[in-house]
């Protein structure tokens, strides 16, 4: 869409009161047509009449979901339409709890594709380029979505399905492949691979890559450490199986953009929820405006952000997010009175190359909460300067451990480092 206007019937108008329009049309029939909502949203006075007005809506959480859909089986009451009007299913990966399931009609789907087509744009990738997706294309949503809409663009598009990564790796050459679609930690774990396969992945025709599924792809360590591999470019993006492909990166590399034609967000201080102040982190709370068949009002996605109202250098006008998606509300742990978030010690860890992978291990000792770092390396200095690093940055002395090559498990989808070992309960 045009950063000069935006379209309602006969005129065009501003950002703010395009979404306005947008978000008033969708509460109008989710109050007809939706259950979840209509008793959500009862008692509340239509049309809002500025955006400050959504504060009367209440906040949605996951919990609420998963409650309605044990409550209301197998799908709950937020689907708006009958089953048979819809076409798509998915769920959550159920890193954080119980899978959620999610269903998508033509339009909701075609809707996904639209955000995913912007994804595309900002990183580049059109109909000249060859798109490889090395993803299980399982229930997980995952790239679906960027696998519509490349064929939407007319990319030539080839999916890797359940090849294993050495295969992967070899079609990806065989066919000139110029796009490579994943998770950062599998584009890391691929160039290892292929290191292991005397592959020359610099000069190998990948040229783009786009990441999703974890922060890692807008943190600096870790972008670094995956262009140098593959001699190529990369860019994030951000999405969630039940809000939709909501953000990506562009040319400058330094943060997330948020696709405002399609969703509305908000910053909200963790305790208080009110707004949060200019360069204050928060949880980001998102609308989605396009996708009637599972619309979300006020999702308190668990994401934190950093609140900055300045424009990015790119040029593009929707709102900007430093550093992206810098930490999860249910990933934080309070260690000797220090909040600790696993993505920051990630990238601590990504600045070290001769680190192959990492693992944080959380347990207790005597009535004490404490946090150590196994790490893959042959070189003791980089072990050494780690725990320094991790010392001066987190402000917390971190136990790091040198472990067996190869013993640290690999990840193709959403990365899994996090071992709480604490009261003797054990999770991944």
């Amino acid at each position: 869409m045009s950063s000069t206007g935006y379209p309602v019937y006969e005129f065009h108008t501003s950002l703010e009161n395009y979404q306005l329009h947008k978000l008033n049309q969708m509460l109008v029939f989710l109050l007809q047509e939706n259950e979840f909502y209509r008793n959500k949203l009862a008692g509340i006075t239509l049309p809002l009449l500025s955006r400050e007005e959504m504060s009367r809506l209440p906040f949605t959480t996951k919990q609420e979901l998963v409650d309605d859909q044990k409550q209301f089986p197998p799908y709950g009451k937020n689907h708006t339409y009958p089953l048979k009007s819809y076409s798509r299913y998915h769920q959550t990966s159920g890193t954080s709890g119980k899978p959620l399931k999610v269903l998508d009609t033509k339009e909701s789907w075609e809707w996904w594709e639209t955000c995913w087509e912007e994804v595309f744009r900002s990183s580049g990738v059109n109909q000249n380029d060859t798109v490889f997706l090395a993803f299980s294309f399982g229930p997980f949503i995952g790239f679906w979505g960027g696998f519509e809409a490349a064929k939407k663009i007319g990319a030539f598009v080839i999916a890797a399905g359940s090849q294993t990564s050495k295969e992967r790796l070899a079609t990806m050459m065989e066919n000139n492949a110029t796009a490579l679609l994943c998770t950062p930690s599998y584009a890391l774990h691929l160039a290892e691979v292929a290191e292991e396969m005397n592959l020359d992945l610099p000069n190998s025709s990948i040229k783009k890559i786009i990441t999703a599924g974890e922060p890692g792809g807008s943190v600096p360590s870790i972008r670094r450490q995956i262009e140098t591999a593959w001699g190529a470019k990369l860019y994030d993006h951000v999405g969630m199986t039940e809000m939709g492909a909501y953000g990506y990166s562009c040319r400058e590399q330094n943060g997330i953009h948020v696709n405002e034609a399609q969703f509305i967000a908000e910053i909200i201080n963790t305790d208080t929820h009110e707004p949060a102040k200019h360069g204050e982190k928060g949880e980001l709370v998102l609308t989605n405006l396009g996708r009637y068949g599972y619309p979300l009002v006020r999702y308190r996605t668990g994401d934190i952000v950093i609140n900055h109202r300045e424009k990015c250098p790119c040029g593009n006008h929707f709102r900007f997010l430093p550093g992206g998606i810098i930490g999860r509300a249910d990933d934080m742990v309070v260690i000797r009175g220090i909040n600790i978030y696993p993505s920051s010690i990630e990238a601590i860890v990504r600045e070290y190359s001769e680190i192959k992978e990492f693992r944080i291990v959380y347990y207790t000792s005597g009535d004490m909460d404490q946090i150590k770092v196994q790490i893959e390396t042959t070189d003791a200095r980089a072990e050494k300067k780690l725990s320094t690093q991790l010392r001066e940055r987190i402000g917390l002395r971190i136990e790091t451990e040198i472990v067996e090559a190869g013993s640290l498990p690999r990840f193709s989808m959403k990365a899994r480092r996090v071992v709480d070992e604490r009261n003797n309960k054990v999770t991944m």
